[in-house]
């Protein structure tokens, strides 16, 4: 229920928790966004051990446009997470009978969140065995996760694939998030999803 006790001009949602499920684990460990199953994570302050999103720093690129491309900031994409029924409606959109979460290079699949990719920023998961994420946002779709897509299920043209994987994916794409409890994942853990109180800046 909206609360707009506080003011009008901003609508008020309250905080909320969902249960999920850790479905499978993947880490990109051979120098490529790519990633490949496992079946733990060990999680330190600077990300997944090894990985090559790994570091409590990153480069700035395309995404950042209003800092010249290369800057040192904080890493905030430590991992990727997916769930498995929006990469079916993504393969659905691409005419694919599947899309696999090493593909686009993803270090969870998570099961049991309704419209995971719209979860706030500030969502916090809350894995069983003592691990925090903290999520940042969505993990916009990028055309080399495209070709990477395009690539692996054998379509001919992979630039169109590309472009075609950036459209189909928008908005369901996962969400890109950070340690803030370190500690190790392990594949089929619950886990415990709480959503920040939410409002509309007006």
């Amino acid at each position: 229920m909206v609360d707009q006790t506080f003011s009008e001009a901003a609508q008020i949602v309250p905080a909320r928790k969902l249960t999920a499920r850790a479905n499978t684990l993947y880490a990109a460990l051979k120098g490529t966004f790519q990633t490949e199953p496992v079946n733990s994570l060990a999680l330190g302050f600077d990300g997944i051990t090894g990985d090559v999103h790994a570091g409590q720093t990153r480069r700035s690129g395309g995404r950042e446009p209003w800092y010249p491309r290369g800057t040192e900031i904080r890493n905030e994409r430590q991992l990727s997470i997916v769930a498995p029924d929006e990469l079916s409606m993504i393969a659905e959109r691409m005419g694919l009978t599947g899309l696999k979460p090493e593909w686009i290079g993803a270090n969870l699949a998570l099961e049991g969140v309704p419209h995971l990719s719209m979860l706030p920023a500030g969502t916090m998961l809350f894995f069983a065995g003592g691990v925090t994420l903290k999520i940042d946002g969505q993990n916009h779709p990028c055309r080399l996760a495209g070709r990477s897509v395009a690539e692996h299920s054998g379509m001919a043209d992979r630039e169109a694939g590309s472009l075609l994987f950036v459209k189909a994916a928008k908005r369901l794409r996962g969400l890109v998030g950070w340690v803030e409890k370190p500690g190790t994942i392990t594949a089929g853990e619950d886990v415990s999803v709480r959503l920040p109180e939410q409002w509309i800046y007006g």
